[in-house]
C-alpha cells in the first residue's frame, strides 16, 4: 500500500520544484518538510537569470510590483577597479536578476507546488527510509510535530533535504571530499543607501579599516533587498589556507569596519539580525544521484555551482530533471523497466553539469592561491570584454545552440572537459 506515488523530502526551492512539477504530471505527490513556514535559511537570497527561469516556469510572478527586487547584473570589485556587466541577452535566458529573502520564498514555492496538488506536511522530519526485503527504499520513517512517528510509503523517494542530506546519509551516500566545498556567512543589514541597487555586487578583494595593506582571505559580496535592507555576507573555499581556520564571523565583521558609514554596514545599531552560516557543496560531492529508489536534488547532491556558489537554480532545475525522470519511470511496470528510466537522471545531470562542473573544480583550485588570484583581477578587471566572457562562465549563462562567439567558446569547453 503506498500513500503518493512520490513522496519528496524538504520542502526547499529543489523539492518544491519537483514537487510542482510532479503534480502537474496529475501525480500524487507528498511533500514533507521538517520546519514550519515562513523560515529563515542562510542564503545570500540573490538570484541570476538563470534562477528567474525557473520561477517563470512555475508560474511565479516575478515582478517588482509582487515585491522583487530586479537587477541588472554584477558589479565586480576589485583591483582598484569597479566594473558593471549587465546580464547577457539570450534567447535561453531572461535578462535581469532578482533579490528577495528566504524568509518567504521557500514559502512561496511550497505554496506553489500546493496549489498544483501536492500534499505539503510541515512540522514531519524524515528521519530515515524504509527498505523493503531487496534493500530498495519503499518510503520514509518520521516524526511529527508531536514528536509520534510516522511512516509513508511510495514507489519512489526524492531527497532534497539540503546539505545535511539525512536520507542519503543513511543509504551510505557519503560526502566526495575531492570535491569543492564552501562556508559562507550573512547578516541583513538596514542600509538606506544600498537597499535599492540594481546590480549584484561582488567583492574580488576583502580589506579590513585596522590593516587596509592585508588581504583578507575569500570573496563578499552585498545585495540589496529593496525593503530598507541589505544582504551583506562572504564565502571562503576549500582550497584557501585559511578554510577551518578562520573566525568567518570575525571575518565579516573585519571587511564591514572598512565600509564608507553612510552605508550603515560598519555599525552594530544597523544590523538586522545575527550572522548567520552555511556549507555550500558543490561539483557533485555526493554520488550517485540515483540509487535504490531515490533521487537526489539540489544541495543533498552537492549541486552549488563552483564558480559562483549558486545553489538555488540548479536545485529548482535538479527538481524539475526529477520530476521528469520520475514520471516517465512510474509511467512503466516495476522492475528492470523502470530502473532504466531512473537511471537517466544521473547520466543528464552528468550530460547536463559534468563538463561545466569540472571546470568548476579546476578553477576553485586555481583562486585558492592568492598570487593566482592577484594577478587574475590585476590583468582581467581592466578588460570589459573579458570580464563579461568570465562573467557569462560563471553564471552559466550562454545559449546552448547558436549565440555569439563567447557562447560558443564557453559551450565548448565543457563538452571537452571531462565530466565531474
Amino acid at each position: 500500500m503506498s500513500d503518493a506515488d512520490a513522496i519528496v523530502v524538504g520542502a526547499g526551492p529543489g523539492g518544491s520544484s519537483a514537487a510542482f512539477h510532479l503534480a502537474q504530471q496529475g501525480l500524487n505527490v507528498l511533500l514533507l518538510e521538517k520546519t514550519e513556514f515562513p523560515r529563515e535559511k542562510v542564503c545570500g537570497d540573490g538570484l541570476t537569470p538563470r534562477a528567474v527561469k525557473q520561477l517563470v516556469k512555475m508560474g511565479i510572478d516575478t515582478s517588482e510590483k509582487a515585491g522583487w527586487l530586479h537587477n541588472r547584473g554584477l558589479r565586480v570589485i576589485g583591483g582598484g577597479i569597479r566594473l558593471e556587466l549587465d546580464w547577457p541577452d539570450l534567447a535561453s535566458f531572461p535578462n535581469y536578476g532578482l533579490t528577495r529573502t528566504r524568509m518567504d520564498f521557500d514559502q512561496m514555492l511550497a505554496a506553489r507546488a500546493a496549489e498544483a496538488g501536492a500534499v505539503l506536511k510541515t512540522s514531519t522530519n524524515v528521519t530515515g527510509p524504509i527498505l523493503d526485503g531487496s534493500g530498495r527504499v519503499v518510503g520514509v520513517k518520521a516524526t511529527g510535530g508531536d514528536g509520534e512517528p510516522q511512516e509513508f510509503r511510495a514507489p519512489v523517494v526524492v531527497a532534497a533535504d539540503g546539505v545535511s542530506g539525512r536520507l542519503a546519509l543513511a543509504l551510505g551516500l557519503t560526502k566526495r571530499e575531492d570535491r569543492p566545498l564552501g562556508v559562507a556567512v550573512r547578516r541583513y543589514y538596514r542600509s538606506a543607501a544600498r537597499h535599492d541597487d540594481n546590480y549584484l555586487e561582488s567583492w574580488l578583494e576583502l580589506r579590513s579599516k585596522e590593516h587596509p595593506d592585508k588581504l583578507l582571505p575569500g570573496y563578499g559580496w552585498i545585495f540589496g533587498l529593496g525593503d530598507g535592507r541589505v544582504n551583506v555576507g562572504l564565502g571562503v573555499l576549500n582550497s584557501s589556507v585559511a578554510f577551518g581556520k578562520t573566525n568567518y564571523r570575525t571575518l565579516l565583521t573585519d571587511w564591514l569596519s572598512s565600509t564608507p558609514d553612510e552605508w550603515q554596514m560598519n555599525d552594530e545599531a544597523y544590523a538586522d539580525g545575527g550572522i548567520q552560516g552555511a556549507a555550500l557543496p558543490m561539483g557533485f560531492n555526493r554520488v550517485p544521484h540515483y540509487t535504490r529508489g531515490v533521487l537526489l536534488a539540489g544541495d543533498c547532491g552537492g549541486m552549488v555551482n563552483p564558480f559562483n556558489g549558486e545553489g538555488i537554480a540548479y536545485a529548482m532545475e535538479s527538481g524539475e530533471l526529477a520530476a521528469e525522470i520520475v514520471g516517465q519511470a512510474l509511467a512503466r511496470p516495476a522492475g528492470p523497466d523502470r530502473e532504466r528510466a531512473f537511471a537517466a537522471y544521473p547520466a543528464e545531470l552528468k550530460a547536463r553539469y559534468g563538463g561545466y562542473y569540472r571546470l568548476g573544480n579546476w578553477f576553485v583550485k586555481l583562486i585558492g592561491h592568492p598570487e593566482v588570484m592577484r594577478v587574475a583581477t590585476k590583468h582581467g578587471m581592466p578588460h570589459p570584454m573579458l570580464m563579461r566572457f568570465v562573467l557569462k562562465l560563471l553564471a552559466n549563462l550562454t545559449d546552448p545552440r547558436g549565440g555569439d562567439a563567447m557562447d560558443r567558446i564557453i559551450n565548448a569547453l565543457t563538452k571537452v572537459a571531462p565530466a565531474a
